[in-house]
């Protein structure tokens, strides 16, 4: 859904980069860009809310404020890089770009190792019984595999003539 409301915005921004080259880039890029973002980040938010018919409860907490303290901070970050603040107003020097970039890797990392945390937290909380119920399973797949094995190894008919007792 992102991708398909910041389509027009970000052919938008290619169109005036390349009709512009050599020349002091415009202020349409970045105003789309943003606002894009904005617009996903509330609208798109707000609407995925208001189309379910009860409220949804988010289980991975640990990925759902690392994309949401990432956000905010891109919107920090966006700010300071155009600010005063860098001493380069109105201007993104590569430092800033590389830094831009190296924060997204990190976002990628952070959330990918809340996501494995949660899945070890939640394997945890398992049951014992639970835990028999996998395990036993386990040795009952375990037992078909043999079979399988003794089937292919002398013939089909012998291992059922085997298992009904004969």
């Amino acid at each position: 859904m992102a991708l398909g409301s910041s389509a027009p915005e970000i052919f938008l921004s290619v169109l005036e980069t390349v009709t512009t080259l050599g020349e002091t880039a415009g202020e349409l890029g970045p105003s789309t860009i943003v606002g894009s973002a904005a617009f996903n980040l509330l609208m798109i938010s707000a609407c995925s809310v208001v189309a379910v018919d009860e409220p949804k409860k988010i289980l991975d907490l640990g990925v759902f404020f690392t994309t949401s303290i990432f956000s905010i901070f891109a919107y920090l970050w966006l700010f300071a890089c155009l600010s005063d603040y860098t001493g380069s107003e109105d201007v993104i020097t590569s430092g800033e770009a590389k830094l831009t970039l190296s924060y997204f890797f990190i976002l990628c990392t952070l959330a990918f190792a809340a996501d494995k945390f949660n899945a070890f937290l939640a394997s945890k909380r398992l049951s014992k019984k639970e835990k028999e119920e996998q395990n036993h399973k386990m040795i009952v797949n375990a037992k078909k595999r043999e079979l399988r094995l003794y089937s292919i190894k002398f013939s089909e008919l012998t291992v059922i003539e085997i298992g009904q007792g004969k």
